[in-house]
């Protein structure tokens, strides 16, 4: 690692004026990709901005929507009652993320502003129609990821929350994993509820997580596997890697929607 100063604000306020004072300045929430970044010294920061100490964790329920505090751990959104009532898909993704060590420190907030191309939430932000808020405004979940680790946050712009609409009626993910990170190779979220019926696919594409929207066409008329299992995802902008070609991509796809559409019930 390389030397940096650390400083751990008690307010968003404090935490904005410490990262736009400084262009080199970086935030850390859960730091499961930042640490390691530091260790590989392929960051060489000036300030480290703690963000656990801001308050920011937590679940509720408000009005017509389930909302999670931005430094929520994974392992919490997992074991929620909340959670697990309202949007079961979510809670079950949130238990399938990593392992232990990860679920206990990961955040969720942490895990969209990084937004890596095979992280496991986005597809459910995108999939629920979710809403990110942040200190300065909020964003629809279409809107905001732009691309591979690549957001619609500005300088200066930190995640509160994370608001997902109700009631959803189904909702489930199914996720074929890379053995070693367990990160996804294919993940496929399904969702039906105020936003419609959405399908999110994370892991496969090369600009990051995507909608399938011939399956979201084939699901609104008919939701089951079969109504998805002769759709093809074109492996043109699939990734292709030691782990999967793109063709083997576009294959898992079908099969990870078809899992979690019979999941979803």
């Amino acid at each position: 690692m390389y030397d940096f100063t650390y400083h751990r604000p008690t307010s968003v306020a404090d935490a904005v004026a410490l990262l736009g004072s400084d262009a080199d300045a970086k935030a850390l929430a859960g730091g499961q990709t930042f640490i390691p970044v530091l260790k590989q010294r392929l960051n060489k920061p000036s300030k480290v901005v703690d963000l656990a100490g801001l308050g920011l964790a937590g679940i509720s329920l408000s009005g017509n929507a389930l909302v999670i505090g931005a430094t929520t751990r994974h392992a919490a959104v997992a074991a929620s009652a909340d959670v697990r009532r309202a949007i079961p898909g979510l809670a079950a993704l949130a238990g399938g993320i990593g392992d232990n060590q990860v679920r206990h420190r990961g955040t969720i907030g942490g895990s969209l502003a990084n937004n890596d191309p095979a992280a496991c939430y986005p597809a459910a932000v995108l999939a629920l129609g979710a809403t990110i808020v942040t200190n300065k405004r909020s964003i629809a979940a279409d809107d905001y990821f732009q691309g591979m680790f690549t957001t619609a946050l500005e300088p200066g712009e930190i995640i509160t929350s994370v608001s997902f609409p109700l009631p959803v009626e189904k909702s489930a993910y199914a996720k074929f994993n890379q053995p070693a990170s367990r990160f996804a190779l294919v993940g496929v979220f399904v969702a039906k509820g105020p936003a419609g019926v959405r399908v999110a696919v994370t892991g496969a594409g090369q600009n990051g997580v995507f909608r399938q929207k011939a399956m979201e066409a084939a699901l609104a008329a008919s939701w089951s596997p079969d109504a998805v299992a002769g759709i093809k995802t074109s492996a043109a902008d699939l990734n292709s890697d030691i782990h999967g070609s793109a063709e083997y991509r576009a294959h898992l796809i079908t099969v990870m929607a078809k899992r979690a559409i019979a999941a979803a019930g």
